[in-house]
């Protein structure tokens, strides 16, 4: 492994100073699942790591009207939390199947989104329930939307000099509900295929699509956010044919490569099947709290 310089930054304002001294040559350690592994490997050039853990703002998750979650917060407190489980069950979904139990007890939320894999679980997740970034650096903070903040495999919107503070998760309108699911080729701990995320609301009645927001992982460059396939849901009746429609739309934006984990035609198909199990498990989830 490479020499490298390690700092426990006890301030958000310190995190910032080190990163506006240091450039490129510093990362942020948080969970640091995927960054210590890229920097043994060699695979990441590293003159200074600044470790947030000690900073309160990061370690913060709670509900206020809406979800604010530290990018520190590891997945296991995030899956484990009452509100999440009652109002945001796509990121239950997605945060429980992200490595094993030792790797949720450290790996974070915040990591997992700006080490920026276009298979990551919980991106997709993030992206149906409407969340956004807030990012700060030396010139103060701005957000993100998280389906703009990966710009490519392992890049995001963040300058050298700015960190991901939270996210932050905005109330779910009533009679609504969410959901995600991956094909993997085995039964745990592997990296997805595809990956699906959705959120919809109904109507009152429980027959009419009021809004749907879908998001795919692991078929482009970035994960998406199938935004053609999501607008086609509003005003539509809750029925095969609508939910059909969708998936085609969200098989028509996937841009899928092939490689040893699965071929473009594979995951084009698998599009389809796992937007539409998405879209009824949501569906489903409405149901059974109505």
């Amino acid at each position: 492994m490479q020499a490298f310089e390690y700092v426990a930054a006890e301030s958000l304002g310190e995190a910032i100073s080190l990163l506006d001294k240091h450039g490129n040559q510093a990362r942020i350690l948080s969970g640091g699942t995927d960054l210590i592994v890229q920097v043994r490997e060699n695979r990441r050039q590293v003159d200074l790591l600044v470790d947030i853990k000690k900073i309160p703002e990061f370690n913060e998750i709670f509900y206020n009207g809406s979800l604010q979650i530290g990018a520190s917060v590891p997945c296991y407190q995030v899956y484990g939390n009452e509100d999440v489980q009652r109002l945001f069950p796509a990121l239950v979904d997605s945060t429980s199947i992200i490595g094993g139990v030792q790797i949720q007890s450290r790996a974070s939320i915040g990591g997992n989104l700006c080490n920026a894999s276009p298979a990551a679980d919980s991106i997709p997740a993030l992206i149906a329930l409407g969340a956004s970034c807030v990012i700060q650096g030396p010139n103060g903070d701005r957000k993100v939307a998280v389906e703009e903040f990966c710009t490519g495999p392992g890049q995001t919107a963040l300058s050298s000099n700015e960190l991901l503070v939270k996210l932050v998760l905005p109330k779910p309108a009533n009679n609504s509900s969410s959901f995600y699911l991956r094909f993997i080729p085995r039964n745990e701990m592997d990296i997805a295929v595809v990956g699906v995320g959705a959120s919809v609301e109904l109507s009152s009645d429980h027959k009419t699509f009021v809004s749907a927001r879908i998001a795919l992982g692991a078929v482009a460059a970035t994960p998406l956010f199938a935004e053609e396939a999501s607008n086609i849901l509003a005003g539509q009746p809750v029925s095969e044919e609508s939910i059909q429609t969708a998936c085609s739309a969200a098989q028509d934006v996937a841009r899928p490569i092939s490689d040893m984990r699965g071929s473009a035609e594979q995951r084009k198909h698998l599009v389809g099947v796992l937007t539409k199990r998405a879209l009824n498990g949501a569906i489903s989830r409405i149901k059974e709290t109505a």
